[in-house]
């Protein structure tokens, strides 16, 4: 996968809208957003990657609850580097997970949790990405290479669960300020950077 183009802005523009998103999130609030503007989150995001991902199903298919409701959630594909301080956890680095992963659960996990919004680098499939625009779920791409930009936006690490996984698997609920820039990759009407097209 590739990432998104570089995006330039055309003569007499000031450039890509930004918009500031704080979760939960709302179909209307990520209705709201097409392809190519920026966006900056402000609160509440949740890390999580291919262990999370199939822990968290296989709850749900047996009709248990996660420890945390990930309704209006935005999803971080992120397995950061953390240290242990006296009082809690320092966050040194948290690059972007390679989305494509968690493509064979992605659908079914947004579904079944209700999140809106998932961060990683280099997109998701194509049939993925149709399933998450009629979930109302929008994807985010975060530059890789910039794991200790993202780290440096993480004001405080509010929970961590799941840590019998490993650090990189476990699910951290983060607090967050001005985390991104990140670009709206993949918007809820199907619009889709990486195809280099506008449906």
């Amino acid at each position: 996968m590739i990432n998104p183009p570089v995006l330039t802005p055309r003569s007499g523009h000031s450039g890509p809208k930004s918009t500031n998103l704080s979760p939960p999130l709302s179909p209307m609030d990520v209705k709201k957003l097409r392809v190519g503007e920026l966006v900056k989150i402000n609160g509440q995001i949740v890390t999580a990657r291919d262990r999370a991902y199939v822990r968290a199903l296989e709850l749900l298919r047996a009709g248990k609850r996660l420890p945390l409701d990930l309704r209006g959630a935005v999803i971080y594909h992120c397995g950061p580097i953390v240290r242990k301080t006296p009082r809690s956890w320092q966050i040194l680095s948290a690059g972007p997970t390679t989305s494509a992963r968690l493509d064979r659960m992605q659908a079914e996990f947004t579904r079944r949790t209700g999140v809106r919004a998932l961060i990683g680098k280099g997109g998701i499939d194509e049939e993925v990405a149709v399933e998450l625009a009629r979930l109302s779920c929008v994807y985010l791409a975060f530059t890789g290479g910039a794991a200790v930009l993202a780290a440096q936006a993480i004001e405080k690490v509010e929970r961590v669960l799941w840590r019998d996984l490993g650090a990189a698997e476990a699910l951290w609920v983060l607090q967050v300020r001005d985390f991104g820039p990140l670009v709206v990759a993949i918007d809820t009407k199907g619009n889709n950077l990486y195809l280099h097209k506008k449906q």
